[in-house]
This record gives structure tokens, C-alpha cells and sequence, in this order.
């Protein structure tokens, strides 16, 4: 039904294919496939158990490669079974595009081309967010989608709900996925930039039709409680796996350790004062026990205070694993003090659990603050000593 496909040679080059998942498109389906076979025969379309005329459309394109199913199982499950299917025809990426028509297959060609730039990579099609008929809830939940996507990867961009993507499979790996509904964009977002894979962003465009002509599957109360529900699992994995772990990575590679001393430490442009107050103020919120925040805390309040951000949070882990149960103990005993002839003493034959933290919380809490106290005025006296002799020793230098 096509004429040759354009930019076929680049797909095969590259082992992409389109992907798109469909649910009871059959309005919009046959044009958004047909504008997308002028650029590649490549096309994967998974019917995610549709009940409309779906099937008719898809006879119409005997070149299609076809995963059907049946009921309906969400976009999260047909994008998971699409990259499966995909990885099992030998393709390295997937291009997916959105069955709905609000994606151009003219921006085909500028997803190719970031393969080349950018192999490896996970691309989001950024769309202008400002255009005409651009419902006004999809603007502020995609600013509060880019504003969790920074928490818990560290990463900034303009447009983290755009179905429009380069995925890279080959690096995605077999990850096991949980999420099967929109969700499972945001889950696969985060957990590729967990494990490493860039990801960036490229201008495309993007058609909105008319409130009255649009066909949107989007269930406002139940997906955005689930996308809520994830967000708040991805935060907590975050500053208790994520973090530390990649802390760990850091710390063992020598050539971190000599950029962080030549480039946070040494540098002119701060005072020792300054510098000495960000180690102590990271010490500090350390170990304060607000267990769970303390880094999203640490950031905040580093903005605030102008304090060097990279120290506070390098020194801010300071109770991460593993060294968590050595604080906690040394908070203990330096909860004695307050508390007189009610202190308990920690035992240990069953471990440190929420039992005997329970049992000792008062404890614990007083001492744990007593600790971040002294052991952050400490630690700004020390280090602000250190860095008078090294950096008056690498001026005279």
C-alpha cells in the first residue's frame, strides 16, 4: 500500500523498528501506520486486546508484524510484550509512537539520527508543551512527572510523559518490569537511568485534536493513583538503594576521589569556612534521624544555605550502609546522657531490629541528635583546620 519505504536502509542499519501499541484505535490507527510505512517496513503493532474494528485495519497492512492478545491488558503490558517481541526478531531499538495520531512519523528520521549520535541511549521525543489545544492537566502532571524524574534519578528534562521514544533494548536488558498501565513509562525511565543508560531528549512534534474529537483511554483517578503509588516506591529505592549504591561505585574508583579533592575541595572560588560548614552540615544531617529524607533534606537546605551541595551530600551518607548500625549504637549511648537512671542498654542477641529500636526510641532520638550535633561542629573544626594548612600549602606552592 506504500511506496518504498525511505529511510528503510537506516532502520536495517541500525536494527530499529516502530513500535506502536494500539487499544481501540481504528479511527486514527490506519493513517498513523500508513505514514509510518513511508519511512520503514520495520513495523511492529501490538493489538492490546482491542474490541473496535482494530483487526480490519491492521488486514489492510500485510507487512506488519503483529502481537495480538486478548483482553485488554494495558499500555504497560503491550509495551513490555512489544520489546520482547522485538528482542526476539533481533532488533537492537525500538521506535514507539503512539496508535492515537498525535505523533508524526516525519520525526522518524530524528530519532535515527540520535543512534548515531547518541548510541546506546534512551531518546524522549520532547514536545512543545504550549501549543494549541494542549490540555492544561497533561502540562502540570508533566511538570510533576519531570519534578520526581529529578528526584530519583538526578537527572532534568523537559518532557517525561511523552510516549514518543527511542528505546536502546539491547542495554535495557531483560529487566522484569511490575507496572502494566501508563505507569510502566515512568518505571521504565527511571530503572534504565538507575542501571546507567542515558537518557536525553529531542524536539518533536505533536498534534492535539479538539477536546470534543479526542479518544483518550486515560482513567484520571485510577492511573494517576497508581503513578502516585510508584512515584513514592521510586523515592523510598532511591535514598535507601540508589543513593548509597551509587555512593559505593563513587568512592571505589581513585580517579573520583582526586577530581572531588581538586574540584570541591581545592578549588578558590569558596572560602575554608564555607567549605568546613557544608562537611559539617552534611555530618549533621547525616545522622539526624529523619531516616528516609535526609538527603532530599540535605539538597534543599544546601540551596538554601548556599552551602557546596557535593560535600554536604558526599558527607551526608555518612549513615548509609554500612555503616547504619554504627550510628545507630553510637546514638544510643550518646542517649544515656539524657535520659539518667531509665537508659537502656541495646541488646543485641536478636540484632538491631524496629523491636528494639521501639523499645529505645526516646532514647535513640536524644542521642541521635546530641550525635549529629557534636559530631557536625566536630567535623566543620577539623575539616576547616585541614583545608587552612592544604590549600595555604598549595598557594605558596
Amino acid at each position: 500500500m506504500t511506496s518504498q519505504p525511505t529511510h528503510n536502509e537506516h532502520f536495517e542499519r541500525h536494527r530499529a523498528a516502530v513500535l506502536i501499541p494500539t487499544y481501540n484505535n481504528a479511527g486514527t490507527l490506519g493513517a498513523v501506520l500508513s505514514d509510518a510505512l513511508t519511512y520503514t517496513s520495520h513495523v511492529i503493532v501490538v493489538n492490546d486486546g482491542a474490541t473496535d474494528e482494530t483487526a480490519a485495519v491492521l488486514e489492510k497492512f500485510p507487512s506488519l508484524q503483529i502481537v495480538s492478545y486478548s483482553p485488554n491488558r494495558g499500555k504497560g503490558v503491550a509495551l513490555r510484550r512489544g520489546f520482547s517481541y522485538a528482542l526476539e526478531q533481533g532488533y537492537d531499538y525500538v521506535i514507539t509512537m503512539d496508535a492515537d495520531g498525535q505523533h508524526f512519523a516525519t520525526d522518524l528520521p530524528t530519532m535515527l539520527q540520535q543512534i548515531e549520535e547518541q548510541p546506546g541511549a534512551l531518546i524522549i521525543g520532547a514536545r512543545n508543551l504550549h501549543q494549541e489545544n494542549m490540555p492544561g492537566k497533561s502540562t502540570s502532571a508533566n511538570k510533576v512527572s519531570n519534578f520526581w524524574f529529578h528526584v530519583t534519578t538526578g537527572l532534568k528534562g523537559p518532557d517525561t510523559q511523552s510516549g514518543y521514544r527511542l528505546y536502546p533494548l539491547q542495554r535495557m536488558g531483560r529487566m522484569h518490569y511490575f507496572c502494566t498501565k501508563y505507569e510502566f513509562e515512568i518505571e521504565v525511565l527511571v530503572r534504565s537511568a538507575w542501571k546507567g543508560i542515558k537518557v536525553d531528549w529531542t524536539p518533536v512534534r505533536v498534534y492535539y485534536p479538539p477536546p470534543e474529537e479526542r479518544v483518550s483511554h486515560f482513567r484520571p483517578v485510577r492511573d494517576v493513583s497508581r503513578i502516585t503509588v510508584l512515584n513514592t516506591i521510586l523515592v523510598f529505592v532511591t535514598f535507601l538503594y540508589i543513593k548509597p549504591r551509587d555512593l559505593i561505585r563513587f568512592l571505589l574508583k581513585k580517579e573520583n576521589w582526586k577530581k572531588m579533592w581538586k574540584e570541591e575541595v581545592l578549588k578558590s572560588d569558596e572560602s575554608n569556612i564555607r567549605k568546613a560548614a557544608s562537611i559539617g552540615f552534611g555530618i549533621f544531617m547525616g545522622i539526624i534521624p529523619i531516616w528516609g529524607f535526609q538527603l532530599l533534606v540535605s539538597i534543599l537546605l544546601s540551596i538554601k544555605f548556599r552551602l557546596n551541595k557535593a560535600l554536604v551530600l558526599l558527607f551526608a551518607h555518612i549513615s548509609t550502609p554500612p555503616l547504619t548500625p554504627f550510628v545507630i549504637f553510637a546514638s544510643f549511648l550518646a542517649g544515656r546522657v539524657w535520659m539518667g537512671q531509665t537508659a537502656k542498654d541495646l541488646v543485641f542477641s536478636n540484632g538491631i531490629n524496629f523491636d528494639t529500636i521501639r523499645d529505645n526510641l526516646l532514647q535513640y532520638v536524644f542521642g541521635s541528635i546530641t550525635l549529629a550535633v557534636l559530631g557536625g561542629l566536630l567535623a566543620w573544626i577539623v575539616s576547616w583546620a585541614i583545608l587552612t594548612i592544604f590549600r595555604k600549602e598549595r598557594r605558596n606552592g
